[in-house]
């Protein structure tokens, strides 16, 4: 098998894997924007109840960076891949419980408090999944090729979100009163299927060849965080601010979106799902365009002109979608996705890059995870206050296009020192598979 071929068999596995995963992550997004407030806070009124509903969701947030501290550690000590079947694995099965889990109306307090475990849960895994994901990706891939190859474990980002979306249109068409008494939980349910295979396809690959010669090597780092936190305390901040406008451009679209256009503009809850759907169908094609791009151009200008499209599009997306008009509403969309995706391409391999194979998987993970923490997590619950308490969107746009200036400071900041380190030690690996061809 060629290099390539095998590259291109891994970055497939891991972007089914991360579809996985992120479809179990997303709906629950989709449902705390439409459905957990009236289950599980039905004693707030719609303000109180929306931002506790979006508290849960931010509660994997928090979780993410330690989920990425401990399967960073196992992840440069034992390998990638069998992370990666172990988050998974928890995902699917924490996904399935939201599933069946009771509402207020049955079991009281113990409702929501379950279903924030649940979702703390669901970040430790997920802050584990993302780093592994990248790194079987990006280290597989051959010299020239880790900004295209990468990219493919970021499209699991909007083929789990559109693939969630899709269910939940299904489920959503029929009755109200039903969808709100069982339909919500079917996606859940689904969810649990869907993690079969990917744990198939995960099952089947090998070990990232980088991680294999740092064993050979026997170059393991005994307390991969420790390392990282001594020698790479910049590369942390800085991967994590130049992700805040990634985060929050994402999450304030498809999440925040999502309540605001329903309840705000007068849009249905499915024409929100529709305009989502779209937006992420485009952003799914142009992530490896943007990836492959990375690789001719350089990292720094795409992931960078991308972030200057989030912030100069940050008003123009509110203007459109105040029109109450589905197709500007979807244009809105479509255009600052564009910018999202320029940005997001590359990330996988733009992270990577900054930290040494050795402690790759701690180094990527954490500081990851900690710009999660900063931009997702917080922006729905930030831009529902901010609506709140200015009554406008101004506040918002101005919030959206701060982030994208700080990230575009800490982006053209971050050195990314193991580029031909990395190229060097897949071609080191591979040289031997490649002769016995």
């Amino acid at each position: 098998m060629s290099l390539i071929s095998r590259s291109g068999k891994v970055g497939f596995a891991s972007a089914v894997g991360t579809t996985v995963e992120w479809y179990d992550f997303f709906i629950y997004g989709t449902a705390a924007g439409l459905v957990f407030n009236k289950l599980f806070f039905p004693e707030f009124d719609a303000l109180i109840g929306t931002l506790l509903s979006f508290a849960t969701f931010s509660a994997a947030f928090v979780a993410r960076p330690i989920g990425g501290v401990i399967f960073g550690h196992f992840g440069d000590r034992l390998g990638r891949k069998s992370m990666l079947v172990l988050t998974l694995s928890i995902m699917g099965a924490t996904t399935f419980a939201v599933g069946v889990l009771p509402s207020y109306q049955t079991i009281g307090v113990a409702a929501p408090l379950i279903l924030v475990s649940l979702r703390f849960i669901q970040g430790l895994s997920l802050g584990g999944e993302y780093g592994g994901a990248v790194l079987m990706a990006v280290e597989h891939a051959p010299p020239g090729r880790r900004g295209y190859y990468g990219s493919w474990v970021q499209m699991g980002v909007p083929t789990g979100l559109m693939l969630g979306n899709a269910v939940f249109l299904a489920f959503s068409a029929m009755d109200p009163d039903a969808f709100m008494a069982w339909g919500w939980r079917m996606p859940f349910l689904i969810g649990g299927v869907f993690v079969v295979s990917g744990l198939i396809v995960r099952l089947k690959l090998g070990e990232s060849p980088e991680f294999d010669q740092v064993k050979h090597e026997k170059d393991v780092v005994r307390l991969p965080i420790a390392v990282v936190l001594r020698k790479y305390p910049k590369e942390l901040l800085l991967t994590g601010g130049a992700y805040l406008s990634i985060g929050v451009t994402f999450y304030l679209t498809t999440v925040f979106g999502l309540s605001y256009g329903a309840q705000q503009l007068g849009f249905s809850r499915n024409e929100m799902l529709w305009i989502v759907l779209g937006a992420m169908a485009l952003t799914f094609i142009m992530l490896p365009l943007f990836g492959a791009l990375s690789d001719r151009l350089g990292r720094k200008l795409v992931f960078g002109g991308g972030t200057i499209a989030m912030g100069l599009l940050a008003f123009p997306w509110f203007w459109l979608l105040n029109t109450g008009s589905f197709v500007w509403a979807l244009v809105a969309y479509l255009l600052i996705c564009a910018g999202f995706a320029a940005a997001f391409g590359p990330l996988a391999a733009f992270f990577a890059e900054a930290f040494e194979p050795k402690i790759r998987y701690s180094g990527i993970s954490f500081g990851y995870t900690l710009g999660t923490l900063a931009s997702s997590a917080l922006a729905p619950i930030i831009a529902t206050w901010l609506l709140d308490r200015t009554g406008g969107y101004s506040a918002i746009a101005w919030y959206m296009l701060g982030t994208a200036v700080l990230s575009l400071v800490c982006a053209l900041a971050l050195r990314t020192s193991y580029t031909s380190d990395a190229d060097e030690a897949v071609t080191t690996v591979t040289r031997p598979f490649q002769a016995a061809e």
